[in-house]
């Protein structure tokens, strides 16, 4: 077959976006939630947009503050469902409260895909803080994290996911770079 057939009928490559939702539908994830941000722009396109075949597997239920998607994917989880949570690093500040008095003490661990903005100092002046201290803010709280790495993000989110396994956890992934 020539090699110009063979390109053709190669399904076409993955997005990041599509990989990373694809990963969490195959360890049985049904919903997602959260706040749009422009560095998570590609999941939450693929979510609120045309039903295409991954995302015909999930629920997308759009949230107006971040402590609000926490509180949706928690009650989502305690009736059976395995919900996951998108939001902006600047709104995990929102969550805290919720995570700690709900989530972390009651083992109700749903994971979280997170920006990272202002990670390289580089970013609006708002997220400088939280940009240099959102990894020690997460470990302070116990929350495993993990960074997204864009040349492998299926085998990043499994990895995440692994890193809380024993359900004793909430699994973080950090995404440095737009997806």
């Amino acid at each position: 077959m020539p090699t110009d057939a063979l390109q053709a009928a190669a399904p076409p490559a993955l997005s990041t976006a599509e990989e990373v939702i694809r990963a969490y539908t195959g360890q049985g994830f049904t919903h997602f939630t959260g706040v749009p941000c422009s560095l998570l722009k590609g999941l939450f396109k693929l979510l609120d947009g045309p039903p295409t075949e991954l995302t015909r597997q999930v629920s997308y239920l759009p949230a107006p503050r971040e402590d609000a998607a926490v509180g949706v994917a928690t009650g989502l989880a305690v009736a059976g469902a395995r919900p996951v949570v998108m939001m902006q690093n600047s709104g995990l500040g929102y969550c805290l409260n919720v995570l700690t008095s709900l989530n972390l003490i009651y083992d109700v661990h749903v994971p979280l895909i997170v920006s990272w903005r202002g990670h390289d100092g580089n970013d609006a002046v708002e997220h400088d803080i939280i940009g240099r201290e959102l990894t020690n803010l997460l470990d302070v709280f116990g929350l495993r994290w993990s960074v997204l790495d864009p040349a492998r993000p299926h085998d990043s989110v499994l990895d995440c996911l692994a890193a809380a396994a024993d359900g004793r956890a909430t699994p973080v992934l950090i995404v440095k770079e737009g997806i």
